[in-house]
């Protein structure tokens, strides 16, 4: 991985010793005039991209405002969701743009999945290390 950015796993209960520590990638989200810093927890079983409901209201966003919406899966299958383009800047590298499901639910981590997170990034783990290491995804030429 080219210009890989190495960063530690967090430990999120002290009181699970090792079994506690998570991928957590520290990010800034952009939206017109409005700057989040969040940590967003690497999910590679997740289909989706989730931003949580404090955090899209953060971003200026309107629920009503939403029109796109899309049914999601698992323990969230309960809740709505709308679709909402952020741009993502992680450390040094250039601004991406992020496809998420906004939820109504307010108790779930900001999730970076399959789309469109790992379709953006190339991502190692190195979990015995307690480290993983990221890079902007590479641009292949047939």
């Amino acid at each position: 991985m080219r210009n890989a950015r190495r960063y530690p796993f967090l430990s999120s209960d002290t009181a699970l010793g090792e079994a506690s520590f998570r991928p957590y990638l520290p990010l800034t989200l952009l939206q017109q005039e409005f700057s989040v810093n969040v940590s967003g927890l690497l999910d590679t079983g997740a289909s989706v991209n989730v931003l949580p409901y404090s955090i899209g209201i953060e971003l200026g966003y309107e629920w009503d405002k939403q029109t796109i919406g899309l049914s999601l899966t698992g323990n969230l299958s309960q809740y709505e969701a709308r679709v909402v383009i952020v741009q993502g800047v992680v450390g040094q590298f250039e601004p991406t743009q992020l496809v998420f499901a906004w939820t109504q639910a307010r108790e779930v981590p900001l999730i970076l999945g399959q789309v469109n997170f790992f379709i953006e990034f190339d991502v190692c783990f190195y979990r015995s290390q307690l480290q993983f290491a990221i890079s902007p995804k590479s641009s292949v030429s047939a």
